[in-house]
């Protein structure tokens, strides 16, 4: 198939699904068109069968703020003619779908381009329930040709927020076990727990230097923060109070974290809300086991004392009394970590749920409306 993604290119769990996706895709034949306002943060170009077409926005003095949708509109309609792509899967739903089906019906008199619209998580609980976004969130999934969703948890969001009566199909995050995979040789030989986040409020970003402080009163360990966002400030002025600031490595936006999620032997992930929890599982097929809250998607993702733990949000003591007994007891850890890796295998890599992807395009191409 000849596929076309759109989706937000920067450091967020949308954009790097979408991204994975399509590298997927066009690593079992497909060829797969990117376009987007920049490239991608995970996109390697020079993989055969991916095209990436960066849209561009004029700057109209009329305009206060350019009108990005309509260009990605009008660059949608276009690169789906020229190159002749069979569908659009949009990634996130403001603005994207309403971009699509723009550029559906730009194409109608001439061709048929169904697309489908993948809602992630924020698009729904934070953008979408505003007041200024909610009729449009709701008639953009409504006009989908196909609608997906990351977890249970979110498409029950969705059908109870919105009250929209499309099918939505669930299909989980996925993970390339081949690329995320434990490398003992890299692990590190002191306690180390990891973070990974776009370091946005509902991170709860500050919560992981509360865990390592009470983490340090028995463990010797250090914490390396991935990532960064509004938070990051705040949360090194936290660690200078609580006296662990030489215990942080705080590296910024990394390209390949698979390089650094391997040294960690826990990752920690107190988000607010998580509708599923990429970052665990990129750890968990990594043996590296994940401390996170009971929220969203998370359980189903991953098992209380199983494969990972699970505490409520804001509970400092019980999270970090969870991470100071997998750092203290090897065994333990060896053993939940092998049970991660395990879940990972079985029930979210991309052999099982890449093929979920094609199997729901051949659906909608196949639908005729």
């Amino acid at each position: 198939m000849k596929i076309g993604i759109t989706c937000y290119p920067t450091y967020g769990g949308s954009g790097i699904v979408a991204t994975e996706l399509g590298l997927e895709l066009a690593n079992r034949g497909h060829e797969v068109h990117f376009i987007t306002y920049a490239n991608p943060i995970r996109l390697d170009a020079n993989i055969p069968r991916i095209h990436y077409h960066e849209v561009e926005v004029s700057n109209y003095p009329l305009f206060q703020f350019p009108p990005y949708s309509l260009a990605l509109a009008s660059s949608m309609a276009d690169i789906a003619e020229g190159y002749k792509l069979d569908l659009l899967h949009v990634h996130y739903a403001i603005p994207h779908s309403i971009s699509a089906m723009l550029a559906k019906q730009i194409l109608a008199p001439r061709r048929r381009l169904p697309f489908i619209t993948t809602l992630h998580g924020t698009d729904i609980t934070l953008v979408g329930v505003d007041p200024a976004y909610f009729s449009i969130t709701k008639f953009s999934i409504e006009q989908s040709d196909g609608v997906t969703a990351i977890s249970q948890d979110l498409r029950a969001d969705t059908i109870k927020t919105f009250g929209v009566q499309n099918e939505i199909r669930v299909i989980h995050n996925f993970v390339n076990c081949d690329t995320y995979a434990p490398a003992p040789e890299e692990r590190s030989s002191e306690p180390l727990m990891i973070h990974l986040s776009n370091f946005r409020p509902v991170k709860r970003v500050l919560d992981c230097v509360r865990i390592l402080a009470e983490v340090r009163k028995s463990v010797n360990a250090r914490l390396l923060m991935v990532g960064d966002g509004p938070e990051r400030g705040p949360a090194e002025n936290l660690a200078v109070q609580l006296g662990v600031r030489e215990s942080i490595d705080f590296v910024g936006k990394q390209n390949h974290v698979e390089k650094l999620i391997c040294k960690a032997h826990v990752l920690l992930m107190p988000s607010e809300m998580e509708s599923f929890g990429l970052a665990a599982l990129e750890a968990m097929a990594c043996g590296v086991v994940p401390i996170g809250t009971n929220v969203g998607g998370v359980p189903e993702l991953i098992t209380d004392g199983v494969d990972g733990y699970l505490g409520a949000v804001g509970d400092i003591d019980r999270l970090a009394s969870r991470a100071a007994e997998l750092l203290t007891n090897p065994a333990l850890q060896e053993r939940m970590a092998l049970a991660a890796r395990k879940t990972a295998l079985e029930r979210f890599s991309t052999e099982s749920l890449i093929p979920q992807y094609e199997r729901y395009y051949q659906e909608v191409l196949n639908a005729r409306t």
